[in-house]
């Protein structure tokens, strides 16, 4: 499997502008630019909340599978991923997720949520620190 993404840019770096194009069309020609990244105010995307979505789904469905995988079915599963940087460095990734599934204890929906903190697709692919906290809403 692979998958595709396509960046055009048009212009130096803090007046140019670009745009964004993924496989699955779901973006398409979607802004991103020097103000998106570093300003606020201007509408768009940048490359380190795009890392942010993916890791957050990626985490998410981690987690589900491995609720499946132990037999059990989540009633909802939401995570938010907030990618820290300092200067031109990517720091972390810190992971918040809040579930609610039954026949499970909060001790163990945590134990799961750590191992998919640190096996899920995307947290294998940076070799940054990431973190996790979870909420368990029973």
């Amino acid at each position: 499997m692979k998958r595709t993404a396509k960046a055009h840019w048009s212009g130096n770096l803090k007046e140019g502008k670009g745009t964004l194009t993924t496989q699955s069309g779901i973006l398409e020609n979607t802004n991103y630019s020097y103000k998106t990244r570093f300003e606020e105010g201007e509408k768009g995307t940048n490359p380190e909340e795009l890392l942010a979505a993916a890791h957050a789904g990626c985490f998410t469905m981690a987690v589900s599978a491995m609720l499946t995988q132990k037999g059990l079915n989540p009633i909802s599963l939401d995570t938010e991923a907030m990618v820290s940087m300092e200067g031109l460095s990517i720091t972390g990734v810190h992971l918040s997720i809040t579930g609610s599934v039954l026949s499970i204890t909060s001790d163990e929906f945590t134990a799961i949520t750590k191992d998919a903190e640190k096996n899920c697709l995307i947290s294998k692919a940076l070799s940054i620190p990431i973190s996790s906290e979870a909420h368990f809403i029973g």
